[in-house]
């Protein structure tokens, strides 16, 4: 049972933003003043990427650890309503893992950014996670996935895995 009134959960849930989060805009603005150019939400690519960069076939997506059910402290399936919630966050990882499929099927190379990786980060390790981005784009091979550093991991580590 929700523990607000039916009203109150959809005004709550109506001013979650699904595209232009913060960390997206942060990311953008800094990626196009390293002189890169994308589409935003290109609706001909499979899952909608955040942005697409054409002319290198990559694709990245800007995912909330919440929305996307990731593995990290900022995920934690909710008290309430929980049966709904694992049916949603499971649908929404399904759809994650055919959209990248299908992009790579299509040639595309793909990067997940994890809020994890950006929420809470000092300046100096947001600026090194930009500019393995930057060089991915511009001439990297494979795809990333950019997650939170364990503790013990230094800023060096914090380049993203490639698959």
């Amino acid at each position: 049972m929700d523990i607000v009134d039916r009203a109150t959960r959809s005004r709550m849930m109506s001013g979650i933003r699904g595209r232009d989060t913060k960390i997206e805009l942060l990311a953008r603005k800094a990626l196009h003043a390293r002189g890169l150019r994308y589409r935003l939400h290109d609706r001909k690519l499979p899952g909608r990427p955040d942005m697409a960069f054409i002319g290198a076939k990559a694709a990245v997506f800007m995912n909330g650890c919440f929305w996307h059910g990731h593995d990290c402290p900022l995920f934690r399936l909710p008290a309430s309503n929980t049966e709904f919630w694992r049916v949603k966050i499971d649908a929404n990882r399904s759809r994650d893992i055919a959209s990248l499929e299908a992009l790579h099927a299509m040639g595309w190379r793909t990067a997940v950014v994890w809020e994890c990786a950006m929420r809470g980060r000092p300046a100096y390790e947001f600026a090194g996670l930009l500019d393995r981005l930057e060089e991915w784009v511009r001439k990297g091979s494979g795809n990333l996935d950019f997650r939170r550093p364990l503790p013990e991991q230094t800023t060096a580590k914090l380049a993203g895995t490639e698959t």
